[in-house]
């Protein structure tokens, strides 16, 4: 795959923007291989994503940065321009549960996930073997019911050792306290095994078999302060029945949950994800 650069940008909505990039662009020679835009219509806001050949730039990010700054503030822009040929780095939690973990580490094993894997990070040693098998470090940190503060001080500390551009939480099954969300915020991934908002919390395949769900599903979202409230990036969902018990359920879901995951966390990988307030929008090709 060609090394792009990719220009993402949120600001006020206003007549000219797409010709006024598109422009400047074209006048140092760059081409476009990408591009998307989007209007939110009620609160006149606008979003685009453009991924740029790099070798039309001459691979320089840092001039077109400084150079684009000036349009940028004419039109009070939030943007990024991020380079492809540099992955992100990511801290995996994981707790007891492996399949989320165990997808995504052979997904980038196999150089199908855009990210360099710095650490996993679990409150138990039970996927020891298997992380290690992959040569990636391994940190047993647990976290004891009674006073977690400790626990989650070392494992940021951990994190931050290895400059990790994002955290993903690949069913660590815990509550980040309030400073590392804010901290890493609109850079904490979840899987929650849920059609969220529905079943927040514990055990939400309990929950639905209760109420006789003829739909399960599960959200990839944002972490933020508020449990299971963040941005969603991607949910799936599968239809159920009756028949259907608690354990088949957490079995139709694992698969479910290991999609949701992957998928969302490549469009956040590619810089496809817009934060706007409590919502997102995804420019998924």
């Amino acid at each position: 795959m060609s090394r792009v650069f990719r220009l993402t940008i949120s600001c006020p909505d206003r007549i000219g923007i797409i010709a006024k990039v598109a422009g400047f662009i074209a006048e140092l020679g760059g081409t476009i291989v990408e591009a998307n835009h989007h209007s939110e219509i009620d609160d006149e806001w606008f979003f685009m994503r453009h991924e740029i050949l790099a070798e039309s730039l001459n691979n320089d990010l840092a001039s077109f940065k400084t150079k684009f700054a000036p349009l940028a503030e004419t039109f009070n822009m939030d943007w990024q321009l991020n380079d492809s040929g540099k992955p992100k780095k990511i801290a995996l939690f994981a707790s007891k549960e492996s399949h989320c973990l165990a997808d995504l580490l052979y997904r980038w094993h196999e150089k199908d996930l855009p990210a360099e894997i710095s650490c996993v990070i679990a409150n138990h040693d039970d996927l020891r073997s298997m992380v290690e098998w992959y040569k990636v470090p391994f940190y047993h940190v647990p976290v004891p019911s009674e006073d977690k503060t400790n626990a989650f001080t070392k494992s940021e500390e951990i994190a931050a050792s290895y400059n990790v551009d994002m955290v993903v939480l690949a069913r660590y099954m815990q509550i980040l306290p309030p400073n590392i969300c804010r901290e890493y915020a609109g850079r904490v991934i979840n899987i929650h095994h849920s059609f969220l908002p529905s079943f927040v919390g514990a055990k939400p395949y309990h929950q639905a078999h209760t109420r006789g769900v003829k739909l399960i599903g599960a959200t990839c979202h944002y972490v933020t302060e508020e449990l299971d409230a963040g941005p969603i990036i991607e949910q799936e969902v599968i239809r159920v029945n009756h028949a259907k018990s608690i354990e088949d359920l957490k079995r139709l879901g694992r698969d479910i949950e290991k999609i949701t995951l992957s998928r969302g966390l490549r469009f956040h990988l590619e810089d496809r994800v817009l934060i706007h307030g409590n919502k997102t929008v995804v420019f998924d090709n």
